[in-house]
């Protein structure tokens, strides 16, 4: 079977994060949104990992499903313990700041590498995602020698400032920051500023899972990205063997990822926000890493850093696309092994471009809510549903968004230094009015 996860959030004890990200309302908008796996977030801190055992309940595969039988409806996803870990300490007379998500198969994992994190002089109350003092080489040491299948997987791995490429707190290579450990990376996360076609470009990825999850702070942003698994059972065990690359097209494996486009997360190309500029990595090489307003360093986008590392050429990857079920699919022509991506747009974003409001207006939320109820979540939505079905239950124009996403007819504008980029459905209102309203016109989509 195939189901769809998100292995990466935060809860309400996190920094910047929604209060109502409570387990009872991750499992709603999992549900809205068609996610079958989802991240607990932020065990290592000890008030949610009370909530967890409150609200969640283990079965022996290394996966928890909700207590209450009121809660056993359909569509109920379940959940997989996984924390996000902040490293910042010095290395080869440079600080280093690098964020890993690790996954483990059990509370009772959980529990004593928390008391080790303790014993070592950590301070988990400080945050969901609390800030450790430890190398990666021994952050992973304790925490492989507490739990052995525990999983560690470098988080948004080309975020500027706190990721294991990051230009400003990162490495050169997984093998410099972590040591003999680096063969038990199985996997890295793309974040929202990079894409599963920028990371083939560096070799040394070859033998490592690329997946991608949303990194959500509220219940909306569940499933801005995604990665689907083909697997018989969903355990801990089929997790970890679908990561490995040992599998076959009949045993776990991934089957694609969903997401978001590149240019629309905030680090994608190198520039200064305070001055409003933005540089193309030919921009950069040619007009050079300074602000030429202020003459301050720029922050240096995704792009330019996978340029700085790729041991590939784009061409050299053969990046080919193919539709399925009228989306837009993407693969790799010469790296037969690594599975297609699919790029999207949240719905949310569809839908607000498609009536001219904001995404959070009850306009927006109105035809979210009935298409969501109606269609089966978004994500069917997005990838799956009859155009003429999404438009009977909304109007011609957000189908048609639906549409044009589907095909990758868009346009955005990239962002840069932590502004987020923006996506374009329509290039103009007078390309939007030429959308016939008839829903028999639609039928042809």
């Amino acid at each position: 079977m195939q189901l769809i996860a998100d292995l990466h959030l935060h809860s309400k004890f996190s920094r910047a994060v929604s209060r109502d990200m409570t387990i009872p309302e991750i499992a709603r908008w999992s549900r809205v949104k068609g996610i079958g796996l989802v991240a607990t977030g932020d065990w290592t801190h000890p008030l949610w990992l009370k909530e967890i055992q409150h609200f969640l309940k283990e079965d022996g595969t290394g996966i928890l499903t909700l207590k209450e039988q009121k809660n056993t409806q359909p569509g109920n996803p379940s959940f997989l313990l996984s924390t996000e870990l902040s490293c910042i300490y010095s290395q080869s007379g440079k600080t280093r700041r690098v964020h890993v998500l690790v996954w483990v198969p059990t509370i009772a994992g959980a529990v004593k590498i928390n008391q080790e994190l303790t014993r070592r002089g950590c301070n988990i109350l400080s945050d969901g995602r609390p800030i450790l003092g430890l190398t990666l080489i021994d952050l992973s040491e304790l925490i492989l020698t507490v739990e052995p299948k525990a999983l560690i997987i470098p988080a948004h791995i080309w975020t500027p400032w706190f990721s294991v490429y990051g230009k400003m707190g990162g490495f050169e290579s997984l093998s410099e920051a972590f040591g003999p450990y680096a063969k038990h990376i199985a996997a890295v996360e793309t974040g929202l500023s990079s894409s599963p076609e920028m990371n083939w470009r560096i070799k040394e990825l070859d033998n490592l899972a690329i997946v991608s999850f949303s990194d959500a702070h509220s219940g909306a942003k569940l499933g801005r990205e995604a990665t689907i698994f083909e697997m018989p059972d969903v355990t801990f065990e089929n997790i970890a063997l679908a990561l490995s690359g040992n599998s076959t097209p009949h045993s776990p494996h991934i089957a694609s990822t969903i997401e978001f486009y590149p240019e629309e997360g905030k680090y994608h190309y190198t520039g200064h926000r305070a001055c409003n500029i933005r540089l193309t990595p030919e921009e950069v090489t040619s007009k050079g890493t300074t602000c030429p307003v202020c003459g301050k360093p720029l922050t240096q986008g995704v792009m330019q850093r996978v340029e700085e590392l790729a041991s590939r050429t784009s061409g050299e990857i053969k990046v080919a696309s193919d539709e399925i079920h009228s989306v837009r699919t993407l693969k790799s022509e010469a790296l037969k092994k690594r599975p297609p991506f699919v790029m999207s747009v949240p719905l949310m974003e569809i839908i607000a471009e498609a009536i001219g409001s904001p995404t959070t207006s009850n306009k927006t939320k109105v035809h979210y809510d009935r298409l969501t109820s109606t269609l089966a979540g978004e994500f069917s939505i997005l990838l799956k549903s009859e155009l003429t079905d999404i438009a009977s239950n909304s109007t011609p124009e957000i189908a048609d968004g639906v549409r044009k996403v589907r095909k990758g007819d868009i346009v955005v504008d990239p962002g840069y230094d932590g502004v987020f980029g923006v996506v374009k459905i329509w290039k103009s209102e007078k390309e939007k009015a030429l959308v016939d309203t008839s829903k028999e016109q639609l039928s042809f989509l």
